[in-house]
């Protein structure tokens, strides 16, 4: 069977529109700027991320710092209706506005500026259309909730209702009611975002309930299971152009000795869906999904950020700049002695295994692998000085240093695999901080890839990589990231 996610890498909490032959997938992006990836797809199985819908401070607010980690925008719905796209979102930093709605004629294009849903405080909201046109609004709020609301104001034309409470298991989230044969389906997540991650329904003659919830529920979960793939939930179902219907789900990928680590973040996976009954049944080995091709290199020399480069609470064009011989200018980042970033253009790790380098001809930088602030490694080039160094928690320390290594020397950073055999007590991976020399990855120093991840760090992100200039302005000349995978 194959494990592999659609969108591997740190893009949880998807959601699913279909436009004629079109399929378009956003995520979740919490402190990053810009938020909420945007992806598209002719087959379901190969994704290509078209932009980022919040990418002007008018319509996203994240600040750096590790008080704001796993803070911003959380799980977003995107739709099409009436010739416009609609996405819905929450920004936790903005929780007391309501739930944030922008609008596009063109998915890939310019969103407009937020209007929100004052009196609907929660996360994870949903827009839906009935027969008649009217929009309801559901969101999770100690249970999930519903309204009627005009999505061009954000104003509520109906009091809030309680809609159901799920079938018991923590945190009744993450809601999408849609229909199907003249039955309205209430498609939500349960069991908290972690091992008893669930996906759970219920069904209604009308998009406002009474909800009757699925005997059968979960519908789909691999809590207490040995299945590669855990914390199955947060789900989407989309209805193929033949008539087919899929889900996407959110998944992570634990691997080391007991108990496990994750270290990429929560993934986006795919199923089948059958129907019996009128219920939707998971058929998990419904689609082949090929391993996405995540390699690449960038020279910056188009003159505008690919939409994968991001930053935690910074806009990357504010500081990121052309440079006049190729490549791009840096602005000055963090002190070399300050552990938080001010200035990372970062990218999201995708991979089990994989090899990132960054050739910095002027000035002083770091080449860090991250969760967080407090739970980070990097190798930091000051001078001729290489140094590599580790931060988690309160600890902060310098694990080796060589001299003599100049400018011609990329910045490196690899992670590797290690085996699942329980009696090795290793932990899912190695980092292995260095630089390049003729193309050869030199490692000056290799630390356990647990303190990495999300168990040891908390939080719903995953790895991002990314360089930051230190204390003074630097050339970035180009970046290069390959996956090393191992299968599964």
């Amino acid at each position: 069977m194959n494990y592999d996610p659609i969108i591997p890498g740190f893009f949880p909490d998807p959601s699913i529109c279909r436009v004629g032959d079109d399929y378009y997938l956003a995520t979740s992006s919490f402190e990053y700027f810009p938020g909420v990836p945007i992806f598209h797809s002719r087959n379901l199985t190969e994704w290509e991320q078209i932009g980022n819908i919040l990418d002007r401070p008018a319509q996203l607010n994240v600040a750096p710092g590790q008080a704001q980690a796993s803070s911003g925008i959380f799980a977003p719905t995107l739709r099409h209706h009436d010739g416009h796209f609609w996405l819905i979102t929450s920004n936790f930093n903005d929780i007391r506005k309501g739930h944030l709605i922008v609008r596009a004629d063109d998915p890939a294009g310019d969103w407009s500026d937020p209007v929100y849903t004052e009196g609907a405080i929660g996360i994870d909201p949903d827009l839906t259309w009935d027969e008649d046109g009217t929009c309801h609004l559901t969101w999770s709020m100690l249970g999930i909730m519903q309204a009627e609301i005009d999505p061009y104001s954000g104003r509520l034309l109906s009091a809030p209702r309680k809609m159901w409470n799920g079938t018991g298991l923590a945190h009744p989230e993450g809601p999408h009611v849609f229909s199907r044969d003249g039955w309205w389906y209430l498609l939500i997540a349960e069991g908290g975002t972690g091992p008893g991650h669930s996906v759970s329904i219920a069904r209604s003659r009308s998009a406002t309930g009474p909800f009757e919830a699925h005997p059968g529920n979960p519908i789909l979960s691999h809590r207490s299971t040995d299945h590669p793939v855990q914390n199955t939930g947060h789900a989407d179902m989309v209805e193929l152009a033949d008539g087919r219907w899929a889900m996407v789900h959110l998944g992570v990928r634990p691997h080391g000795t007991h108990p496990h680590w994750h270290v990429n973040g929560r993934e986006t996976f795919l199923t089948g869906i059958d129907w019996q009954d009128c219920w939707p049944v998971v058929v998990e080995d419904a689609f082949t999904v090929p391993a996405a091709d995540t390699s690449f290199t960038d020279d910056f020399s188009t003159g505008r950020l690919h939409p994968r480069w991001i930053s935690p609470g910074a806009d990357p064009r504010t500081f990121v700049q052309p440079a006049p011989e190729g490549g791009a200018v840096l602005l000055a980042g963090r002190t070399p002695e300050s552990r938080a970033a001010e200035r990372l253009l970062a990218v999201r790790a995708r991979d089990t295994g994989w090899q990132a380098s960054a050739t910095v001809p002027e000035g002083d930088a770091a080449l860090i692998v991250r969760i967080d602030d407090a739970h980070w490694a990097a190798v930091e080039r000051r001078g001729d000085v290489l140094s590599a160094r580790m931060v988690i928690g309160p600890l902060d320390q310098t694990l080796a240093a060589v001299t003599a290594v100049g400018a011609d020397h990329p910045l490196g950073i690899r992670a590797v695999p290690t085996t699942d055999d329980l009696m090795s007590r290793e932990g899912p991976d190695r980092i292995e901080l260095g630089h390049l020399l003729d193309g050869a990855f030199h490692p000056i120093a290799s630390v356990d890839g647990r303190y990495l991840s999300t168990e040891v760090a908390g939080g719903f992100t995953g790895r991002t990589i990314g360089v930051e200039a230190l204390g003074a302005n630097a050339v970035l000349a180009d970046f290069t990231y390959t996956a090393e995978r191992l299968s599964g």
